[in-house]
């Protein structure tokens, strides 16, 4: 049966990508002959056209992190496979392809500016400063999540079923190789004649041997510096924060683009080898397709399924990348349907395949007994279904393990990255050291939070990841909203078509209901205990207690967003002023 599902999924997604993503296009009226900003207005540092082969990957790589891994074996583990894998391919298909496309189109037609700039052209001043300040807030805790569940990867030591042992500092120290590869063959393909194919033929198996030698030389913080597991765990956070920091300022070409690229191939590979180990292992669903409607938590199916399972159906961060850098590097219009749709059923399939790691597992495992961590339930069901084609289980996870922090790795320099141009943007400081200040905030502001400890209700200490993923979700569902909101506004002032309700508008209300209605969860369940909430409320609190951070910052997300909407409101009420300039016009000489 799981194979059949397996393959069922993916004929689903290859049919949509066909169909819908070929209506798409008609619908946006894509045009290859339109000059892409990419180049117009190439520069080989931001702007540099990639051919759809090289551009798809690092898109690919970017936009998928650890979200696509950690949502669906949550949400799997809390209601059953069904409703997840329901969610994962509606919500690709109808949403989150839609929400990708329309942003990266959207961008293209705007001389490549952000979903940020194209809220201001068709909205408001006020209502671009309230965009900006959102996106900010929601790519600040992408990066302590992502940057702390990383980190949890390089400590400790996970002991396999055969009595193998998995090194978490042998993971570091293959990640670190893998960072310094991408800076090597950028180095080689911009200053030697090496092609693109001949970089891959010599780097893809580089990073696999990267996988097996890390192993063999852990860098294991615990011994070297003789730290708590706790406090190991700190300091990389930190390391990775430190990573951040620099990757974000180099040149595109040296680290963005070809560790993009090379990672992208690899997470083919990830990918490829994971389904076919599926196919072959033969592997029997054990986990219960549905568990309730109400988690073992209590929290409910509605709205907690939709923004636990964030990037493998749906993802605001996603518009932050294809308006961001990949808009940068289109070729032609038509190359976003591949890029831009087809990236996020890509996204879909990987989903897929870690909520397989769940399925097969009964719902008493030892691997789901504790505090399990996602990123190792999948490292362990990968491990198992690669084994089915004769890979060792120790090289098996190790593999696993790396193809996680691969796609981290490509997110978090990207946000951090983004971050930067926010706070450029915002601030006006676009020299060298307005580069370096937007920068060390936006990787400054999560290193306060991840040195930040973390309990749960009884007071037992929980990572700092776990702590924020609900809020992670829901602002991230909730920044696809506003997303599909500015296009929406884009659309209709330029359209004036029906579909624009359907295609987008429906898409907009189901985000903005869901994402808001978790974040009311937040604000209500995390507040009961603030005096002056709780008077309203009608509560007794004891005195002294006080808001906690988290509540507040989804607080403030709910106003800017009920602000944005009321703005959009007013744009839509305006029903004398003209359409916008329908696409990128370049600039006369």
């Amino acid at each position: 049966m799981l194979v059949g599902i397996l393959i069922g999924s993916a004929l689903i997604l290859m049919v949509a990508y066909r169909l819908y993503g070929g209506l798409l296009v008609k619908l946006f009226q894509l045009d290859d002959k339109a000059l892409t900003p990419a180049m117009e207005l190439r520069d080989d540092n931001d702007y540099l056209p990639v051919k759809t082969s090289m551009l798809l990957p690092q898109h690919f790589s970017a936009i998928a992190a650890a979200g696509p891994i950690v949502g669906p074996i949550l949400a799997g583990m809390m209601f059953g496979w069904a409703p997840a894998l329901i969610w994962i391919l509606v919500g690709s298909v109808f949403i989150g392809g839609v929400h990708d496309f329309a942003a990266l189109v959207a961008s293209v037609r705007h001389k490549a500016m952000s979903i940020a700039h194209v809220v201001r052209e068709h909205m408001t001043r006020r209502s671009y400063v309230l965009f900006l300040s959102f996106v900010w807030l929601a790519l600040v805790y992408i990066v302590v999540v992502f940057t702390d569940i990383t980190a949890s990867s390089f400590v400790g030591i996970q002991t396999l079923e055969n009595g193998q042992t998995v090194s978490g500092g042998g993971i570091a120290t293959s990640s670190l190789l893998y960072l310094a590869l991408p800076m090597l063959m950028g180095l080689l393909l911009r200053f030697t004649k090496l092609s693109e194919k001949a970089a891959l033929v010599i780097f893809v198996p580089l990073v696999g041997f990267s996988i097996w030698v890390g192993q063999k030389i852990p860098i294991d913080l615990e011994i070297l510096l003789g730290l708590e597991r706790d406090s190991a765990h700190k300091l990389w956070d930190i390391l990775l924060l430190g990573y951040c920091l620099v990757a974000a300022v180099m040149p595109m070409w040296l680290l963005l683009q070809p560790r993009g690229h090379l990672g992208g191939f690899f997470l083919y590979v990830a990918l490829g080898a994971g389904g076919l180990g599926l196919l072959i292992s033969n592997s029997t669903i054990q986990y219960p397709a549905f568990t309730g409607w109400l988690s073992a938590n209590g929290s409910p199916i509605a709205p907690v399924l939709f923004i636990t399972i964030a990037c493998g159906a749906c993802s605001g961060f996603h518009s932050l990348i294809a308006s961001g850098t990949t808009s940068k590097q289109l070729r032609r219009e038509t190359d976003a349907r591949p890029v831009g749709y087809g990236a996020m059923l890509l996204e879909a399939m990987v989903a897929i395949v870690s909520l397989a790691c769940v399925m097969v597992l009964s719902k008493d495992s030892p691997v789901l007994a504790g505090q399990a961590q996602p990123n190792f339930i999948y490292a362990n069901g990968l491990g198992s279904f690669l084994g089915a084609i004769g890979i060792p289980a120790e090289l098996g996870i190790s593999f696993a393990l790396m193809a996680f922090t691969t796609f981290v790795y490509d997110t978090l320099d990207v946000c951090t990255r983004l971050g930067r141009y926010i706070i450029q943007e915002l601030t006006g400081w676009h020299d060298s050291w307005g580069k370096w200040l937007g920068t060390l905030l936006t990787a400054g502001v999560p290193a306060f939070f991840v040195m930040q400890r973390s309990v749960d209700a009884a007071g037992n200490p929980i990572p700092v990841w776990q702590t924020f993923w609900p809020l992670f979700g829901a602002s991230n569902q909730l920044l696809a909203a506003l997303s599909l909101l500015g296009v929406t506004v884009w659309l209709w002032r330029t359209r004036r078509a029906v579909w624009v309700w359907f295609v987008t508008g429906i898409p907009t209300v189901l985000m903005y209901v869901m994402s808001l209605w978790a974040l009311a969860r937040i604000i209500h369940t995390g507040s009961l205990k603030d005096r002056l909430l709780a008077r309203l409320l009608g509560a007794e609190v004891a005195a002294g207690t006080s808001l906690n951070l988290v509540v507040w910052i989804a607080i403030l997300l709910v106003l800017l967003a009920a602000w944005m909407l009321f703005e959009a409101v007013m744009v839509f009420a305006r029903h004398g002023e003209g359409p916008s300039p329908p696409r990128f016009q370049p600039e006369p000489a």
